[in-house]
């Protein structure tokens, strides 16, 4: 049974599953939006939401939160330096779902995840 279990595995052990939600929320934030599955996408959206929020908080303490989760040194600049500050007067709610089909393959049904 899967009672008080929350979130997707998305057939990962839980260190691939990390580190995939690690490399996807990077690249978010690198290019601002990355071309993914639905369920992938749909998990990733909380963790980078979590991201800008970090970086709204312009702390010491914030930027090692944001580094210990961001693979990259200038993704985590950029965080800070850039996009916190346009999402300063939001209250969340930073990124955008937009549906994109199935994908040829595997049918399986494809997003686009943006910042907003």
């Amino acid at each position: 049974m899967q009672h008080m279990k929350s979130g997707r595995h998305l057939s990962r052990d839980s260190a691939a599953r990390r580190a995939l939600y690690r490399s996807q929320v990077t690249d978010l934030l690198r290019h601002e939006h990355i071309v993914t599955t639905e369920a992938k996408a749909k998990e990733v959206r909380g963790l980078a939401e979590k991201m800008i929020t970090l970086g709204k908080g312009k702390t010491l303490h914030h930027r090692r939160q944001a580094l210990e989760f961001v693979y990259d040194d200038t993704v985590v600049k950029k965080l800070f330096g850039e996009l916190a500050p346009r999402y300063e007067a939001r209250v969340g709610g930073y990124t955008r779902l937009i549906r994109l089909g199935p994908r040829k393959g595997d049918n399986a049904p494809m997003v686009k995840l943006e910042l907003v």
